[in-house]
């Protein structure tokens, strides 16, 4: 694998050469650890600061008493908590589950099935009844690898 330095070493090395496990190994190092923060915050929006409630939003932090706040000041620090899992489906992948295809009325979960045999079960049934025709919109899939970069 050759690759074309975009500003040249002090050397005057404009391209490096790799095998292609080498290659691979050096971008792999690139990738962070999985639930690891990539943005840090230091100073008054660090999580700790004294003075972070007075700078953030939802008035959130270390130094930031309760006690007095008022109700509505309440409700808009408890309106920017987390997000329902449901909400997170619509926002990342634009399945909407909380309405209804059909009807356009509000639905709401019921079960949250997790058994990948009662999974199985549930979706051959459903394919035998014809129920689930209509397949939500996935995202097209990714091209093949290149093989001709590595050679």
């Amino acid at each position: 694998m050759r690759y074309q330095l975009k500003t040249p070493y002090r050397d005057g090395t404009t391209h490096v050469v790799f095998e292609p496990l080498d290659f691979i190994s050096r971008l792999a190092a690139l990738v962070p650890k999985p639930r690891v923060n990539l943005t840090r915050y230091h100073g008054v929006f660090a999580p700790n600061s004294q003075h972070r409630a007075l700078v953030t939003p939802a008035r959130r932090g270390r130094g930031h008493k309760a006690a007095g706040a008022g109700a509505e000041e309440a409700t808009q620090v408890a309106s920017r908590a987390a997000m329902s899992w449901a909400q997170r489906l619509k926002r990342v992948f634009n399945i909407d589950i909380e309405t209804c295809r059909v009807c356009g009325g509000s639905m709401r979960v019921i079960a949250c099935i997790e058994d990948p045999l009662v999974i199985k079960k549930i979706l051959t049934h459903l394919r035998g009844k014809a129920l689930c025709l209509d397949t939500v919109g996935l995202p097209k899939s990714r091209a093949p690898p290149q093989d001709d970069l590595f050679s």
